[in-house]
């Protein structure tokens, strides 16, 4: 793979890295659009430029006469479908996931109502809460719980609570970042991620990357500082739930629409079940990310994987 040098876009095209944002996620994006920019210079797209998204990026976008968009852009307003529409309506083509598939992706509980009518796509039993339907919420889960804001990354927001009595208080903390949060019944197991990218007209999965955090869960923390946890990679795990894993990551990657790139993150249980958790749209791009390390265990190196996903670059409504 490391061989792959189809050219779709041609290298005089004026691109532009769509990176920074208004989410809170705004700090690793720029460090995946610094590298992504980096990484088309050498590709031989002289024409590139980096573009902090505001709410000006419209008229940035013009000034610039971008003609293709690399998106780098993590969270609210870059991962949930706003820019991809705002982009179908200048007629600017994309990489990756179209309007639909962002905005299905980005929400944690559209995601898995979505998943649930797949049978074989196993879902941890989960809850939804919002702060207008609160005084009527009834918890039907059991303890202990995980709480996600449904529309953040980065396991920003999540809390976990071991009993009642920390309900409230772990409630209230997961409301600043969200009014709609995901309850889910918490598992042990190994949490584990898998890359999805769509070459010409082959959908494939990574190699399995298991994650050993130092903290008790793969929170933001462990994600983003050097040290906090261990990788394995490829995880060692029996070959046929290997297979079910990357087979069920292609199945959600496409049960959602996705399209060019994605990342499929699961639980697998010491009983060998693999659960899917979410799908991000718009992996990171960091020194630290996961995606360019799985590229990297099947032979595909950075500068190559950006390649790919600017092959991925069109309009969902062309």
């Amino acid at each position: 793979m490391e061989n792959y040098d189809k050219t779709i876009v041609p290298f005089d095209r004026k691109i532009g890295v769509l990176m920074g944002g208004m989410s809170s996620e705004r700090g690793v994006s720029l460090r995946s659009g610094k590298n992504c920019y980096e990484a088309l210079l050498r590709l031989g797209y002289k024409n590139t430029v980096m573009i902090d998204v505001d709410k000006d990026v419209a008229v940035k976008l013009r000034s610039e006469n971008i003609e293709t968009a690399f998106l780098a852009l993590h969270g609210k307003y870059g991962e949930d479908g706003c820019i991809q529409g705002l982009l179908e309506i200048m007629g600017i083509p994309y990489t990756g996931c179209g309007v639909a598939a962002s905005a299905i992706s980005m929400n944690k509980d559209i995601t898995k109502r979505v998943l649930s009518l797949f049978p074989e796509i196993p879902l941890i039993k989960s809850q939804v809460v919002t702060k207008e339907n609160l005084e009527n919420f009834k918890l039907e889960l059991n303890y202990p719980l995980m709480l996600k804001p449904v529309c953040e990354g980065s396991s920003i927001g999540m809390v976990k609570v071991e009993a009642e009595s920390n309900f409230n208080e772990a409630l209230l903390y997961a409301f600043k970042f969200s009014n709609c949060i995901l309850i889910e019944e918490y598992l042990d197991g190994l949490s584990t991620t898998v890359g999805v990218l769509d070459i010409e007209k082959e959908t494939i999965a990574t190699p399995i990357l298991a994650f050993h955090p130092k903290n008790e869960w793969y929170d933001f923390e462990a994600k983003y500082t050097a040290g906090m946890t261990e990788f394995e990679l490829p995880a060692k795990l029996p070959e046929d739930l290997t297979k079910k894993v990357q087979s069920i990551a292609i199945m959600s990657h496409k049960a959602v629409g996705a399209r060019g790139l994605c990342r499929v993150d699961f639980l697998i249980t010491p009983d060998g079940k693999p659960y899917v958790l979410e799908i991000n749209t718009i992996p990171g791009m960091t020194d630290l990310s996961d995606l360019p390390a799985q590229a990297k265990a099947m032979g595909i190196n950075f500068d190559t994987l950006v390649k790919i996903i600017l092959n991925s670059s069109t309009l969902e409504n062309k």
